[in-house]
């Protein structure tokens, strides 16, 4: 969705290290939908839900960036259209949830916790898919569809 012709949405995706199967579809999916939006996808850089993302983006023909936690940008997932080195460890989840707009979580476990926790905190929205269910603190999607749509819907231009 492009907003002006300077403006991008940029959606952090979050989610496990680790997915295979039907959650690493859902986390393709959803960067695939993200792009077709015209939004740029930001994650993690690594594997699992990161590498979906980003490859479903890829796919369509969108962005990625991947924000890596250390100083090696080989260890990049190959779908990134541009990979930074943090070199700051688990400290990155902070630069991820602030580079996005919004924030999609694709399961997860306590590291996608800590993102969805600093999203709340700096004031971004976060929509949870197979994810962290926080009630009254973040929508709650059932698809990949839904979890798009939730996140484009939830930024206020």
């Amino acid at each position: 969705m492009i907003v002006d012709a300077n403006r991008f949405l940029y959606v952090a995706i979050v989610g496990s290290g680790e997915a295979a199967g039907e959650l690493y579809e859902k986390a393709r999916k959803v960067g695939r939908l993200v792009a077709e939006r015209g939004g740029i996808v930001v994650c993690g850089g690594l594997l699992g839900v990161m590498e979906a993302a980003a490859r479903g983006a890829t796919e369509a023909g969108g962005t990625t960036i991947g924000i890596l936690p250390d100083e090696d940008r080989r260890r990049a997932n190959p779908y990134l259209s541009y990979s930074i080195a943090a070199g700051t460890g688990q400290a990155r989840n902070l630069a991820v949830v602030c580079s996005g707009d919004v924030v999609i979580g694709v399961g997860g476990e306590y590291g996608t916790l800590s993102e969805i926790g600093l999203a709340l905190k700096v004031g971004r929205p976060v929509v949870a898919l197979n994810s962290w269910e926080l009630p009254g603190h973040v929508i709650v999607a059932s698809s990949p569809e839904e979890a798009v749509e939730a996140g484009f819907g939830a930024v206020d231009w």
